[in-house]
Order: structure tokens, then sequence, then C-alpha cells
């Protein structure tokens, strides 16, 4: 940990605001690689992931008791935010997705009415499935429906302290309105109860780049910056309380705070030449490392051999050691007709 945040890399935040009980986060400064943080938000939905997570951060809590919701937003333009909960260090901050999780929940819960949405209001990014789409289908996504959507008399505009921030600055408006989203999302579900209290898991996925915005154009040591972030992050705690009171206290609200995304690694090739000589690296000719699915795939069929091994058995003794004149019908019927005759 030392080592990652003297080399810079680990500036950037993984928060928990809020948790259930069936959910175990230790406090600790552990570092998280961006790349797996869709597989945390996995793990505490109950999903298994394609590689193995050895981090401590995420202890293994109650098997037979999930959480309803998974809430991720991710802040762009600042690497920490002074909220309520547990933080770790984000190493090697990529962009990611949870486009895996929200495909295992349509997957599994497809004639249900699972929630799930992913937003990104500045750029105009919107993605939900299942049936429960009609009930966000007044949401604002479009930089207009948002713009219009702040001067209605329902707008977070009449309760915010805009302090030194503008409502005629486009930059401005814009993080109001990424406020204005989470506020919307809290009230339509908050009318439509019944979603939160079905068996089916529901996420949500929110990207706000409001305040990046704000940073760029008046300066990270303005006064504009500085009551921006104190806005977002009262708005974040409230959000994160009334999802989590929503729910019933069975949701897990997260948030990403990130400066800046790394451009992905990229892959590098080798050349046939070089494959060629890599061939002998191995001398002792051992064998090559399983995956996760080879325990599941071993006892499958191990388990379906011994069944038809024994069945065999238990089949082939009672066809030996069965009496032709008592236990079977064709015998019985050949004997009378052999009479008969």
């Amino acid at each position: 940990s030392f080592l990652c945040l003297f080399l810079g890399v680990c500036g950037d935040e993984l928060s928990i605001l809020r948790s259930p009980q069936s959910v175990a986060f230790r406090d600790g400064s552990w570092p998280i690689p961006g790349e797996r943080i869709p597989d945390v938000a996995a793990l505490t939905m109950g999903f298994s992931v394609e590689e193995d997570l050895p981090w401590p951060g995420l202890g293994v809590g109650d098997l037979f008791h999930r959480p309803q919701a998974t809430v991720l937003v991710t802040v762009k333009g600042v690497d920490k935010l002074p909220v309520k909960g547990f933080s770790y260090p984000i190493e090697n901050a990529v962009p990611f997705s949870l486009d895996s999780v929200a495909n295992a929940i349509h997957t599994l819960f497809s004639e249900e009415t699972p929630v799930v949405l992913q937003l990104a209001p500045s750029e105009e990014r919107v993605y939900m499935v299942g049936k429960a789409n009609a009930v966000f289908e007044d949401l604002s996504v479009t930089l207009r429906q948002l713009r219009s959507r702040l001067f209605q008399d329902s707008s977070i505009l009449s309760s915010l302290p805009l302090n030194s921030l503008s409502r005629n600055n486009e930059v401005d408006l814009l993080f109001l309105s990424e406020l204005q989203v989470l506020h919307d999302i809290a009230s339509l579900l908050s009318r439509h109860k019944h979603l939160a209290k079905d068996h089916s898991p529901d996420l949500y996925s929110l990207e706000l780049s409001g305040l990046e915005e704000v940073g760029k154009r008046y300066g990270e040591d303005s006064q504009q910056f500085k009551d921006a972030s104190q806005i977002l992050v009262d708005s974040l705690q409230k959000f994160a309380d009334e999802m989590f009171n929503l729910y019933g206290g069975n949701a897990v609200v997260e948030v990403v705070a990130v400066k800046e995304f790394n451009s992905p690694l990229s892959r590098k090739t080798r050349s046939i030449l070089q494959a060629s000589q890599t061939k002998n690296e191995n001398p002792y000719n051992l064998a090559y490392p399983y995956n996760y699915d080879y325990s599941v795939i071993f006892n499958i069929v191990l388990w379906m051999m011994i069944g038809l091994a024994l069945a065999v058995i238990v089949i082939s003794y009672n066809l030996w050691n069965m009496d032709p004149g008592y236990d079977s019908i064709i015998y019985r019927m050949t004997n009378q007709k052999i009479r008969m005759d």
C-alpha cells in the first residue's frame, strides 16, 4: 500500500456509504484494482466471478441473505470525497462497467421485475433492462430534458444552497442536473415501492462528471469547485440514505471517486519465433494451471460416474438373482402358453 501511494497510482478511492449486515466490509486501507470493482459488486450480490478476488476488504458475509440492490455512483474529476463509511484506495483506475452484473441479473431474473439502470447524464448514455423500464420512462436523460427539469417547480434548485454556483452558467447547470437525476431516481422508486420489495435484485450504476467540468471551468482551487464538492457530498449522502431506507436496509451504496481514468493496458504481442522459444520454459513438465471451473466439472463427472457404476451393479445383481418363474411377466405368460399347448 505504501509503494502504491508513493507511486501516486492509488489516489482514487472506493467508498462504501451504506451496506447491510449481510455484507461484511472490513475497515482498512487495502488497495483494490480498478478493473476488479465490478467483481466487488457481483460478489456482494451473490454472483460468481471468473477469477478469485483475494482482497481483504470484503469478507464472506451471510450467504443466505444477499442485498436487494447495489448502487454504484462514479464521480469523475476528484480523487477523494469526504463521505462517511469505509474507503479503499483504487489501484490503476481504468474504465469499468457493470455489464456483466446486469447481464447476470437479466438472465437469472428475466421473468420478474428487476431494476437495471445504468446512466451517464453528461454523455446522454442510458441503459435499462427488464420489465421495470416503464417506471423510469419519465426520467430525464438528455441534456435538454435535464435543463428543462431543473427549472420546474419541483426541482432541487429551490432547496439547494447554490452559494457561488450560478443558474445561468451551462457548466453549473450540468453539475446540478446530475444531482437532479439522483433526486428523481429516489423519488420514482419511492412512488413504486413494490420494485424494492420483490425478490429480484436491482442494479443502479451512475456516472457523474459535472464536478470535473466545474473544475475545468473555474479551477480546483476556486470557490465554485469547493462549493460544488460540498453540495455533491451532501447530495450523495442523502441519496444513499434514501435508497438504503427504500430497500429496508438491504442495499449497498458505493461511490467511486476518480480523478482521471488511466488508459487500459494494451496486451503485448509475441512473434512466432518468440512463441517457439517459450515452449521449453517448463523443464519439469508440470501440468498447466486449472481455471475456476475445474472443481465444478470434476465433481459433476465424478459423482455421475459413481452413480452410473452403482446403477449398473444393482441392476446386474438383480438380473442375476431373478427367478424367471416368479419375477418376470414374460416368463409367466410364456409358461402359461406352454401348458395350453
